[in-house]
């Protein structure tokens, strides 16, 4: 698909003599204009919940709502969490580093025993009621009612005796793999589009965002290029998308 829109992205742009548009530039607008379309996902199921928990939807909101939740299904993954080091209760958040993935909203974590049984859920702790948590026999975290907190990267669980290398498990929303759009030059200096190279990319919505993606990159690309008309164009797109029936 990332071919596809770019081509038609170029050809857009090149009708009227806009200008060109490098291919690190598409790039940074691809993965910026996925990334808005993603994060208007959550934004747009959470309108949909509301709406038919307040008896004001319809089927077709029923419908919308199932769609959007596929799409975000196929982004969550679970995780094992890294040790930070042995016999430490101490773990990394995911990331591209240690989970291959960058995540976008945590779910949930999971704790298990050091043979794997799962045991509970953990509460997410601030750091300064934590304390509080630990001085008290009544209120501190045990294997039946874990507790974590977060600092930069780092998640601490308790109670300390969750410190094996199985011992967390991290349910959450990643977001999409940044797409690119790769290439190998000719004799002439145009670029031309090589699938089989190892940085290689594609986009991860779902084929029917291949109108929503030409238009946000379009929007972004005429602000590159102070082309006005071209960040028209791609507002005037949006607002028909958003508005059908106008």
């Amino acid at each position: 698909m990332i071919n596809s829109v770019r081509n038609a992205v170029l050809s857009i742009l090149n009708k009227n003599n806009y200008g060109y548009i490098s291919p690190s530039d598409f790039n940074l607008y691809a993965k910026q204009a996925q990334v808005e379309l993603y994060e208007g996902y959550f934004n747009s199921y959470n309108k949909a919940i509301n709406m038919e928990n307040a008896r004001m939807s319809g089927t077709e909101y029923a419908d919308i709502e199932g769609n959007l939740a596929e799409v975000i299904e196929s982004f969550i993954r679970t995780d094992q969490l890294t040790q930070v080091a042995p016999g430490t209760n101490q773990y990394y958040y995911p990331s591209l580093i240690t989970t291959g993935y960058s995540p976008y909203l945590v779910s949930k974590i999971t704790c298990f025993d050091s043979v794997g049984t799962r045991l509970a859920e953990a509460e997410k702790i601030s750091n300064a009621r934590i304390n509080m948590l630990l001085d008290s026999m009544l209120t501190a975290p045990t294997n039946k009612y874990p507790a974590y907190i977060t600092e930069e990267d780092i998640i601490t669980v308790y109670p300390a005796t969750l410190n094996t290398p199985t011992s967390l498990k991290c349910s959450y929303s990643r977001l999409p793999k940044d797409p690119k759009w790769t290439y190998i030059n000719l004799l002439n200096g145009e670029p031309s589009f090589d699938p089989s190279q190892p940085d290689y990319q594609d986009f991860e919505l779902p084929a029917e965002e291949e109108y929503r993606l030409i238009t946000k990159i379009l929007g972004y690309c005429g602000m590159s290029i102070r082309e006005t008309e071209v960040t028209q164009f791609s507002m005037a797109q949006e607002q028909q998308e958003d508005n059908p029936s106008n």
